[in-house]
């Protein structure tokens, strides 16, 4: 199975899940595009995920827009890899 989903950070504070979705579209169909916030404050923690209707078009975001400069910051653009979950624990041990 081709990887559709970026990993994109150095984004500014300000950016909102729509400009996210405006930076990539020019590449192709964006599937979703979510800011990762504060779980406390709901506020930008500067980076976010997009996911790209088709292999193709994430690989032509990222040929473009690695490196690029996006509100005065230049954007890290990369495959999204699989979070490692921990295994569940209690009280620091785990059964």
């Amino acid at each position: 199975m081709l990887n559709n989903k970026l990993f994109v950070r150095n984004l500014a504070f300000s950016t909102t899940d729509s400009d996210l979705s405006g930076i990539f579209s020019s590449y192709g169909e964006v599937v979703s595009a979510r800011m990762a916030t504060d779980r406390e404050t709901g506020r930008s923690r500067g980076f976010g995920f997009v996911e790209m209707n088709t292999a193709e078009a994430a690989q032509d975001a990222i040929r473009t827009l690695d490196n690029s400069q996006h509100n005065g910051r230049t954007l890290f653009v990369a495959l999204s890899e699989p979070r490692d979950r921990k295994p569940a624990t209690t009280y620091g041990k785990t059964w």
